[in-house]
């Protein structure tokens, strides 16, 4: 290797380490908090503003919410540092089994999972 490319390396981590200092230091990645009722019933409300849904379910660790209006399931997980909203039909959700306090949930394009109590599903408030 030659003094020029050995140059160029050693500015191209600095620039990469700089950058990455800049974005730690402007918290760019910020922790979401967990949703309480209000919350989830306003990010509902945001996120789906046709819908008036009839219950909302908050996950055990406040990291989705999944809502029923008739024979529709309003589904709001958390993904980095926003949330992401679905919608499903709700025979879909109401036939999922969830095992260890985990309910996962097969959408299109993700897989989240969510946090339950117990085994029991759907809860009183879904059913």
């Amino acid at each position: 290797m030659d003094k020029a490319l050995l140059i160029q390396l050693g500015g191209s981590i600095a620039a990469v380490a700089l950058l990455v200092a800049f974005a730690a230091w402007m918290g760019v990645a910020r922790a979401t908090p967990p949703l309480d009722p209000d919350a989830a019933r306003a990010l509902v409300a945001l996120e789906f503003p046709d819908h008036k849904p009839s219950a909302v379910w908050i996950a055990a660790d406040g990291a989705g919410v999944i809502a029923r209006e008739g024979d529709l399931a309003l589904v709001l997980y958390r993904r980095g540092d926003s949330y992401v909203a679905r919608d499903l039909p709700w025979s879909v959700i109401a036939g999922l089994k969830p095992t260890n306090g985990r309910l996962p949930v097969r959408l299109g394009d993700a897989h989240p999972v969510f946090a339950v109590n117990d085994d029991a599903w759907p809860p009183k408030e879904l059913a």
